[in-house]
């Protein structure tokens, strides 16, 4: 990506940057490139804009930041541009980086998100988001199963992809269960922890870099988001996500769902990391199986 001529790109983002009344007053760099997806950034009069293009399997970013600049546009970066066909998306500065531990405190805004996002179900399949919801479930196992199967190289791996798949018949049964919540499908970061989220302008949680995202039921979000936060947290983080949901049932039926939820997430991000690296994985080789395996142990 460094090597590519730029100058097509870059009159891209002048015109539209033009369109917006922002000038550019550095040069476009390239300061990540990942299997996944590239992300570009130039100086300008108000602050960084942020060029992405996404891997040719995670494009439906582009589509999707339409519809939540259009449904949710005060929890998301500005969108500024985006170019379906090719494949490009242009974000204003969004903010500055969440300070350190301050998840917790932006997951009640998270839940808002999701909640506002609900009735849109529809627009987000149609943006080419990959359906997670949990009728959906089973089958995504076995493809995610066959998936780990294939980059299994030790006996030791073996005997893990093994194990997961005695769990089948266990995990349609938590699929069936989760279908049955009060919980609306909504949309699933699915990589949703600090360093993901920006403090605006206005003080409140901003969310970006959704290459991730599924439709699946929302508590999915919390698979990622708790194992990543230290375990004293865990408690504060799951009262503060699911109290955003409190008018729709029980404080029990809430925390069994988000169990379940976070279980039967699993296989999905199994598929995202497949999805993201495709067969050349390289040093992200052990993601899509160390994920799954997961799934044999209690989740917090």
């Amino acid at each position: 990506m460094r090597d590519v001529d730029l100058s097509e790109p870059v009159a891209w983002l002048d015109a539209h940057l033009a369109a917006a009344g922002i000038v550019r007053t550095g040069a476009l760099t390239v300061p990540r490139v990942r299997p996944w997806g590239s992300v570009l950034t130039a100086p300008t009069g108000a602050g960084p804009v942020w060029f992405k293009i996404p891997g040719p399997h995670t494009r439906y970013e582009v589509p999707l930041y339409g519809v939540l600049g259009r449904v949710v546009p005060a929890y998301v970066p500005r969108v500024l541009a985006v170019d379906v066909d090719r494949g490009w998306l242009l974000l204003a500065h969004g903010g500055t980086p969440l300070p350190p531990d301050a998840l917790v405190a932006a997951l009640p805004r998270y839940a808002e998100l999701q909640r506002a996002l609900a009735p849109h179900v529809d627009a987000l399949l149609g943006a080419g988001v990959p359906d997670m919801r949990p009728h959906r479930m089973p089958d995504h196992f076995d493809e995610a199963l066959a998936a780990v199967a294939r980059r299994a190289e030790s006996t030791a791996d073996r005997e893990t992809v093994a194990r997961l798949g005695a769990l089948r018949g266990t995990f349609a049964q938590w699929c069936a269960r989760l279908a049955g919540s009060p919980v609306p499908t909504s949309l699933d970061h699915n990589d949703l922890h600090d360093r993901n989220v920006l403090t605006g302008p206005d003080g409140r949680a901003v969310f970006y870099d959704w290459g991730d995202s599924v439709v699946a039921h929302p508590f999915a979000s919390m698979l990622v988001a708790l194992d990543r936060l230290p375990s004293t947290t865990v408690p504060a983080a799951r009262a503060a996500y699911l109290g955003g949901f409190a008018d729709l049932a029980p404080p029990d039926r809430l925390a069994a769902d988000l169990t379940l939820a976070r279980r039967v997430a699993v296989p999905a991000r199994v598929l995202t990391w497949e999805r993201a690296l495709g067969p050349d994985a390289g040093r992200f080789a052990r993601a899509s199986l160390e994920t799954f395996a997961g799934l044999l142990s209690s989740p917090r």
